[in-house]
């Protein structure tokens, strides 16, 4: 996989901050436009875009929502961006190939997966400095931390296999065979399961997270990147097959497959379940998913080439 990728900067007008941000936000990383889009979810509309730089591509957000924590792999940094007052704050040279990225759901701590250098490196979001690195799998891409903050779990794409971190003692402890490339992972609201998307064997992969090891395999289209959870529901965005693949979390058996854009990437659903949100890299649109009626509500356009690999919503 080529790490090719882009970034920009366009800061718009503070007039209508406060509205977006009680309507409810997503925060695209555009890679070949450098730019960070933010989408006010009710009009489904961007409302601001700023320039990034570095080709961005992963993003995670801090754990009040306040601040974006962005790779910019091309400039081999980490940017911090206030969200509220939406301007860049702090770049951090990190060298290597700066991809994937987590936040800590409760302390001031970023994780981000070095493709190059196979290794995660950790971030103090207070000081915006390397502390720490660990050691895991070849070419790591998503990362997902437990909801209860203990364990920080790493798809290693060259390895096929995903890696289970203690965050308290900074030691991968174990390493989960899976499909073929694994990128995105996306862990469940109880820490207990965990869904990697297999961009080789087209298929997303099932890991017991307590029992460490896989308990089941889901079909999907063509190249898969990342999963998202809703309404008793995966949903894998199939970046070569235009679609999105839904199937049920308690069978994992294929429910249906949506025609979704060309290139869907990034995709989260919201806090209440209500909705997914599905970036479409070859289409330059943000798009809308109700998760139990199985259609696309919304639309809205972004930058060149959203990819939102990460947390975008805020």
């Amino acid at each position: 996989m080529s790490l090719r990728f882009s970034a920009a900067v366009a800061v718009l007008l503070f007039g209508g901050l406060q509205s977006a941000a009680l309507a409810g936000e997503a925060l695209t990383t555009n890679q070949p436009d450098d730019s960070l889009s933010f989408v006010d979810l009710t009009a489904m509309k961007e409302v601001a875009r700023i320039k990034v730089g570095g080709k961005p591509a992963g993003i995670a957000l801090s754990p009040d929502k306040s601040r974006a924590y962005i790779t910019a792999p091309d400039s081999k940094e980490l940017v911090e961006v206030d969200a509220v007052k939406r301007i860049v704050v702090r770049r951090l040279k990190l060298g290597g190939g700066p991809l994937g990225i987590a936040m800590h759901p409760t302390k001031q701590e970023i994780y981000v997966a070095d493709w190059y250098t196979h290794k995660i490196l950790i971030i103090d979001a207070v000081k915006f400095a390397v502390v720490g690195e660990i050691a895991v799998g070849k070419s790591p891409s998503g990362l997902a931390v437990t909801p209860d903050g203990s364990l920080l779990l790493s798809a290693d794409r060259e390895s096929d296999a995903v890696s289970i971190i203690d965050i308290a003692s900074r030691k991968r402890i174990a390493s989960i065979p899976v499909g073929k490339h694994p990128f995105g992972i996306t862990i469940d609201p109880s820490g207990k399961r965990a869904y990697t998307a297999n961009v080789k064997s087209d298929d997303v992969t099932v890991i017991d997270i307590p029992a460490r090891k896989v308990i089941g395999h889901v079909p999907t289209g063509r190249r898969p990147y990342v999963v998202a959870l809703a309404d008793g529901r995966g949903f894998s965005t199939d970046q070569y097959g235009g679609s999105v693949t839904v199937f049920d979390l308690a069978t994992l058996a294929p429910i249906k497959k949506i025609r979704a854009c060309d290139h869907p990437e990034g995709i989260e659903a919201d806090s209440s379940d209500s909705n997914v949100y599905v970036s479409c890299w070859g289409d330059d649109v943000l798009l809308r998913l109700d998760p139990t009626a199985l259609k696309i509500t919304g639309k809205a356009a972004v930058g060149d080439g959203p990819r939102a690999f990460g947390k975008f919503l805020r």
